[in-house]
This record gives C-alpha cells, structure tokens and sequence, in this order.
C-alpha cells in the first residue's frame, strides 16, 4: 500500500481561490491533509479550506507564538478546530529572531515562551475547545517539551538521517502510539534534470543556513564542516558562497529532487525514518507554486 504525504500550501495573495480549489483537490486525490506554512495568513487558509472540504486533516505548520494576543489565538483556533469538525492542528513555533525583528518584536526564551502561551492559550475562557497542539521542533528540549505539553511536533527541514536521534527524545508511545503527530516540512522539486532541482532547493535552503539555530541542528546532525564553510562565507559577506557550502550530501538529507521514481522513494524513506507525516513543499525548476503542485499530482498518476 502506498503511502502518500501531506502537501503544503500557501495563500498567495490573487491566487487564494486558487489555493482553495487545489485543497478540494488534494482531498479528492486521497491525500492525508494540507498544512499551511507562516506565509500570509495560514490560520485563515485553514478556516477556508475547513469549509471547503471534508476529510482533510489541516493545519499550521507553523503560526509564529508572538503575532497575536493569545486571546485572539484561542478565539480564532478554537473556531477553526469546530468549524472542521475535529480536523485541525493548531501549529506553533517562536520563528527566527530575524523576521521577528522585521515585525518589531523581542523573542524571549524559546522554550519558555512557548510553555507559557500553551498554558495560556488553554486557559482562555469562552473560546471553546482548543485544538490539537503541535510544537516546532528541531533540537532536543523542545523534542520533549513537544511530548510534555503538546500532541505533536513538526520539523522544517530536517536531515533524514538524524531522525533516529531526534525521535529518540520521545517515549515509545508517542513514537508509535499513532495520536502524537510527527510531521516534517520537505523541500522537493520534481524534474528529470536532478541538478537543476538540487539548484532550486539550495536556494531554497540558503536562507535557512543564515539561522544560527538551523546551524546548530545542522551542526549536531553531522554536517559540522558545511556549517562552518558557510559561517566562513556569512563573516565574508558572500551569499554565493554560502549557498555553495551546502553539499549535496547535506542536500540529499534535507531535501527531495529527481525524477517521479526518485521522489516516491525519498517519500517512503522519510516515512520509514518515523516521520509519519511527511509534508511536501513544492517548488519548480519553472513555474511558481502551481507548476510545483501539478508536477507533484502528476507523479502519482
């Protein structure tokens, strides 16, 4: 039997009815469920995908902690979760120091924080029932303050190989109990040109090699070498040679490319990892979101 990942989807602004009709047609397709990324407005996506389907699992993967008033959060998540009827995770993370800076805001101690607004958010009154709640993950405390607080946990970019370690901060019941989401965010572009499709996932992936956090994970996971290449080139001022410090064995780890045979593969082997949702990110070697989405539909006709 087939197992077939869950799809990542943002809504573009002048494509979000778009967005909608594709949503219908992950459900119609058989797909798992679509989880929207911290691009625009996700908990609005997954209001309207709510209303627009009825077996898809949605969700944020993930809505940053420090956008709203935690009253605001509650409001609006507990209306999503009993609109879907059940169907909605409500995915959290601190997001990254940069783009918090860009909307004026102090992160404090991520693991803190996120204690707090989870406490918080659950004692809102009148909201209703709160959703699932998933935490962004990468390193190992947050692993298991993800078990302790939380009913799953979501990875961006994570190295395949490191899964072992990773998931090994979770108790067995949580690894295999089958109500403890564990999910991952994949890059992945399709293309019979697997050099060009690496070319657009390094891309992809360079602004994320910018993050000390991402570094650090990176770091952990074995890939101590690339990361110190590209702190060299980030001292250095040089972008490219930031980008060209990602290897293609980093990139095979985090990443999925190649032609349709290869990406199934790559599927099942992040499956077999103990990811038991993989999320796929579709980019193009040509062609924007759109393009990305029907080259990944076409791979599973």
């Amino acid at each position: 039997m087939t197992r077939l990942p869950a799809v990542s989807l943002a809504a573009v602004p002048g494509r979000r009815m778009a967005i909608l009709e594709i949503a219908r047609e992950v459900e119609r397709r058989g797909f798992p469920g679509v989880y929207g990324p911290s691009l625009s407005d996700n908990l609005a996506l997954c209001e309207a995908i709510a209303l627009v389907t009825e077996r898809l699992e949605i969700g944020t993967t993930i809505t940053p902690i420090y956008t709203r008033n935690v009253n605001d959060f509650a409001q609006t998540v507990g209306f999503i979760h009993e609109v879907s009827g059940g169907r909605f995770r409500f995915g959290i993370g601190v997001s990254h120091e940069p783009a918090m800076k860009r909307i004026g805001v102090t992160q404090g101690k991520p693991l803190a924080d996120m204690r707090k607004f989870v406490e918080d958010l659950r004692a809102v009154p009148r909201a209703g029932e709160m959703p699932p709640i998933v935490l962004a993950t990468l390193r190992d405390r947050m692993i298991r303050l993800a078990e302790e607080i939380a009913e799953g946990m979501v990875f961006a970019n994570g190295a395949r190989s490191y899964m072992s370690h990773s998931l090994a901060q979770l108790s067995e019941t949580a690894r295999t109990g089958g109500s403890f989401f564990i999910g991952n965010m994949i890059p992945t572009v399709i293309s019979d040109d697997e050099q060009a499709a690496m070319a657009v996932n390094r891309r992809t992936l360079t602004s994320y090699a910018t993050l000390p956090n991402y570094r650090n994970y990176w770091k952990a996971a074995g890939y101590e070498q690339e990361m110190a290449d590209v702190e060299k080139a980030l001292a250095a001022g040089d972008m490219e040679g930031v980008a060209a410090s990602l290897s293609d064995r980093w990139l095979a780890d985090t990443t999925l490319a190649g032609n349709a045979s290869k990406v199934r593969d790559g599927i099942e082997a992040w499956f077999d990892a103990g990811i038991t949702t993989p999320i796929i990110v579709p980019s193009a070697v040509q062609g924007g979101q759109m393009k990305a989405l029907q080259e990944f539909f076409d791979i599973w006709d």
